[in-house]
């Protein structure tokens, strides 16, 4: 598997607020494959009893990288600002400069990415906001782990 590639693909974007449909949880690192998938599952039952369809990947922001007690964000886009119901809220991702970069491959392997997107952000004169979001174009449940493809976004300064 060839990861070298993407490396050259890190993007600089400033963007308007995205609103979503998103759940705010605490979780470990072992729970987030159950919760993300329960959660995308609520959400788009969701989405569907009120006749609205996602307007893009789904996400996940991670606030924080305590792997025993992450707090994250799982969500989508969605066209305009949309009623929340329950632990679904209605939320939105700040506008801002973002700085992106798509990861192909395993879950497990996007320690590098992570590094190098660190790295550029740091020679390129900007400062991370703390905030992760990953967002997700297929799954495990459709392709292997190594055609699995992310988008890994920070917000900057």
């Amino acid at each position: 598997m060839n990861n070298n590639n993407n490396n050259n693909n890190i993007d600089v974007k400033t963007e308007p607020a995205q609103p979503v449909l998103s759940i705010r949880m605490r979780v470990s690192v072992q729970e987030l494959p159950f919760v993300i998938g329960e959660s995308y599952t609520k959400i788009m039952h969701y989405m569907d009893k009120i006749g609205q369809q996602v307007a893009g990947a789904p996400f996940v922001a991670y606030y924080n990288i305590d792997m025993e007690d992450l707090d994250i964000e799982i969500g989508f886009p969605v066209a305009g600002p949309l009623e929340g119901t329950g632990e679904i809220q209605s939320s939105e991702i700040p506008a801002g400069t973002y700085v992106s970069m798509v990861y192909k491959g395993a879950y497990s392997g996007m320690e590098k990415p992570y590094a190098y997107m660190a790295e550029w952000i740091k020679k390129s004169g900007y400062k991370s906001k703390g905030v992760t979001y990953e967002y997700y174009y297929n799954s495990p449940q459709e392709v292997p782990e190594s055609e699995l493809i992310t988008r890994i976004v920070q917000p900057v300064e």
